[in-house]
């Protein structure tokens, strides 16, 4: 992991926080990958539309390689709710899709500033309810649904998750990956990790800045440590980073998770930073992450 940072800090790479974010759209979208695999040949990749919480229409994609009716994983991409989108994340999509055994719906989901908070919370929980009750047109079992994310995607996994307990609907699993959990970026890790750890201070604050108001931020729907209970949410596979400025918030949410009496995995990957999940050229902690999350979707599906 070191090495690796050492090389992107010689790439001399424009931070996002110095760029509009229609550039930083633009340079994440060449770059997100190139530390990944090749692309996984599946059976089934599909581009298309769904409806967001207004009824604006959103691109999604769903990957499938499992015959039958297999279950779904709603997957909700990293990027600060400023960048990323299907194209940055389809690698890892489709690794989740390989592992699992299930179908995975990546959502592209709208983005700040054009579309600030809760845009993308709407339309993450919009998604999800329309995959409980109309996930059979694609041909997968919307009896058994997870929601799983990385970073931001994170969460708004976690407050899908909490959305969902609060509607009746029942989530086979949360898949948490490095997920923001916190009002502020206050904690020991972000103060420790500001700087050379790949996810910078600067770029935190930047993304936040150009997704939510300041007096918004203590908002549930922004920060689920916020929520009043998390008292009957879905189990949780949380995946961490040591090395990444989210991992004290995401040791707190798994704790507040446990302290309810709900199921968690917990992961904490030793040494490496935010987003290496999607490193899996460079770090075979990667896989085993993916394979980690892969597993814990099919236990899930399969009780």
């Amino acid at each position: 992991m070191a090495g690796l940072l050492q090389r992107i800090q010689r790439a001399k790479r424009m931070p996002f926080h110095a760029m509009p974010p229609a550039e930083a759209r633009a340079l994440y979208a060449v770059s997100a990958e190139v530390l990944e695999p090749p692309r996984a040949p599946l059976a089934r990749v599909e581009d298309l539309t769904v409806r967001g919480a207004d009824g604006h229409a959103l691109a999604a994609r769903l990957y499938c390689n499992a015959p039958g009716t297999p279950p779904v994983l709603l997957y909700l991409h990293g990027g600060g709710f400023v960048i990323g989108g299907l194209e940055t994340h389809d690698s890892l999509c489709r690794q989740l899709a390989l592992r699992s055994g299930g179908a995975v719906l990546a959502l592209d989901y709208r983005l700040a500033p054009e579309h600030r908070f809760p845009t993308a919370v709407d339309d993450a929980w919009a998604v999800m309810r329309w995959l409980a009750s109309q996930g059979g047109t694609l041909g997968i079992d919307p009896k058994r649904i997870a929601v799983g994310g990385d970073s931001a995607g994170g969460t708004l996994a976690a407050t899908c998750a909490l959305h969902a307990r609060d509607i009746g609907l029942p989530l086979a699993l949360q898949l948490l990956i490095t997920p923001g959990t916190a009002a502020h970026a206050d904690t020991a890790s972000h103060k420790l990790f500001a700087n050379g750890f790949l996810l910078e201070a600067a770029d935190i604050g930047w993304f936040f800045d150009h997704y939510i108001d300041r007096h918004h931020r203590r908002d549930w729907r922004f920060a689920p440590l916020e929520a009043d209970d998390v008292d009957g949410v879905a189990p949780a596979c949380v995946i961490l980073a040591e090395c990444d400025p989210l991992v004290d918030e995401g040791l707190a949410y798994a704790d507040k998770l446990r302290a309810a009496g709900v199921a968690v995995e917990l992961e904490l990957y030793r040494g490496l930073t935010h987003d290496f999940i999607k490193m899996g050229r460079a770090l075979k902690e990667a896989g085993k992450a993916q394979t980690i999350a892969g597993a814990a979707l099919q236990k899930a599906w399969n009780p």
